[in-house]
């Protein structure tokens, strides 16, 4: 595994200082030196260090606070400390502190630069574990975009260019349509998807606690709690998800504002900033232009996220995908409850694609949920399924033929649409159609105005 190693040299005598950047920078590593905790800090700012090779008395502080506070810039950071003496109690302060190892001056080289080797393995081996476990929770968690409709096709190639652009994201859609379905999946897509995908909800209460959740808290901040990184430090180059984000405080808005424009959160408590480096994915089930409007939305923060917008589309916009959708969720549920329910009749198949589907996804899951827990066969049938789902639906031709029953279903919903809105311009606005294919359907589907 390839990494950056990148390392931070805080010492204020200028001939060792000097030393060890130059035997360090000859032994391949990119290294940089600072003379006291001030300059220190300020480079940790504009750049992230990976070791921080710190002496314990510096002119401006101290070396073991220093490590702790690099440590809150740069979440993950390693540390060396050196000191003058070798004694237990300044080995188990340096421990306490974070530190990987200690040395002893006179610094020794070649001891240096065995116990960087053995740090970086170090760091290899736990970076490399953490990727395979994000793989195997992955694989486990059977979490996938299910259909092969067009428009669905259209939404996840636009998700897969996105996601490879590594940019933040606006996703826009109906409640239970599977936006974070979708943010998952362009983290996945991405350059980033070995590291960290955090999803918090905007909705969260109290205050404080969804702030510390997203920009971190310093110790003592929120009584019975230390200190906290935050999504977005915790996150480091990986991806935050912020559901539905017109939730947000404007307060809090303003500061994820300055976070995207500048890289950088404030804590809660703290007058210190920290870099962070995360895409952020945003998603929505209001309209913002209206939020906006409302005064419940900054312009700011929507500018920033819309210009990288995906709309995924309510379920009655992909009827096609509802029997793969089914089959589906069949699957992962029969083998989550051990049930041997392997699919659903034709009948109940034609039932589903008239329902009125308020609830997207998320509904039409929670229902076949039910009927695999109630059903008494190999197969679900209606009354396996919700009574009020099984009310609203309305009748289809008995048939088997998958076609004719969408064919079926299009004419109702048509004639629906042109009840409630007799002025065709309009009505095809609302089928989200060209008033010249609409004409199209009505001669096709046989409509009588």
């Amino acid at each position: 595994m390839k990494y950056t190693r990148s390392v931070l040299i805080v010492e204020d005598e200028e001939i060792i200082r000097t030393s060890l950047l130059e035997f360090l920078t000859d032994e391949g590593y990119q290294a940089m030196a600072a003379p006291n905790v001030a300059t220190a800090l300020k480079l940790a700012r504009e750049r992230e260090f990976q070791v921080a090779v710190c002496d314990v008395q510096l002119p401006d502080g101290d070396g073991l606070a220093l490590l702790r506070k690099l440590q809150q810039i740069t979440p993950g950071v390693s540390g060396l400390i050196i000191t003058a003496y070798a004694t237990v109690e300044n080995a188990v302060e340096a421990f306490k502190s974070g530190a990987f190892d200690y040395l002893v001056k006179p610094v020794i080289f070649d001891d240096l630069a065995n116990k960087l080797a053995r740090l970086f393995q170090y760091r290899d081996l736990y970076l490399e574990n953490q990727i395979l476990r994000r793989e195997l929770a992955r694989r486990d968690d059977g979490d996938e975009i299910v259909g092969s409709s067009t428009i669905l096709r259209e939404v996840q190639d636009s998700a897969r260019k996105v996601a490879l652009a590594n940019a933040n994201v606006l996703l826009v859609g109906e409640s239970g349509t599977g936006k974070e379905l979708f943010a998952r999946m362009i983290h996945k897509w991405g350059p980033k998807k070995d590291e960290r995908f955090l999803a918090i909800h905007c909705g969260m209460r109290p205050i404080e606690m969804l702030e510390s959740q997203l920009f971190g808290a310093a110790a003592g901040t929120i009584p019975g709690s230390g200190e906290q990184s935050g999504a977005f430090r915790s996150a480091e180059s990986g991806t935050v998800y912020l559901d539905e984000i017109t939730l947000l405080p404007l307060a809090m808005q303003a500061k994820l504002v300055r976070a995207m424009e500048y890289s950088e959160v404030l804590p809660l408590g703290s007058a210190d900033a920290a870099k962070i480096q995360c895409r952020i994915i945003a998603s929505s089930s209001r309209d913002l232009a209206q939020e906006i409007a409302e005064g419940r939305f900054q312009d700011d923060l929507f500018y920033r996220l819309d210009g990288v917008k995906l709309l995924i589309p309510p379920l009655r916009d992909r009827l096609d995908d509802i029997p793969e959708l089914v089959d589906f969720f069949i699957a992962r549920h029969s083998k989550v409850m051990n049930r041997r329910v392997t699919s659903a009749t034709s009948e109940t198949i034609r039932l589903l694609l008239t329902a009125n589907w308020k609830g997207n996804v998320r509904q039409l899951d929670n229902a076949i949920q039910r009927a695999v827990m109630l059903c008494d066969s190999a197969q679900i049938t209606p009354k396996d399924l919700p009574p009020d789902l099984v009310g609203i639906s309305q009748p289809l031709p008995d048939t088997d033929d998958l076609r004719t029953a969408i064919r079926h279903y299009e004419k109702m919903h048509i004639l629906r649409v042109l009840k409630l809105c007799p002025d065709k311009r309009e009505a095809a606005k609302r089928l989200k159609l060209g008033l010249s294919s609409l004409y199209r359907k009505i001669e096709e589907l046989g409509i009588d105005l």
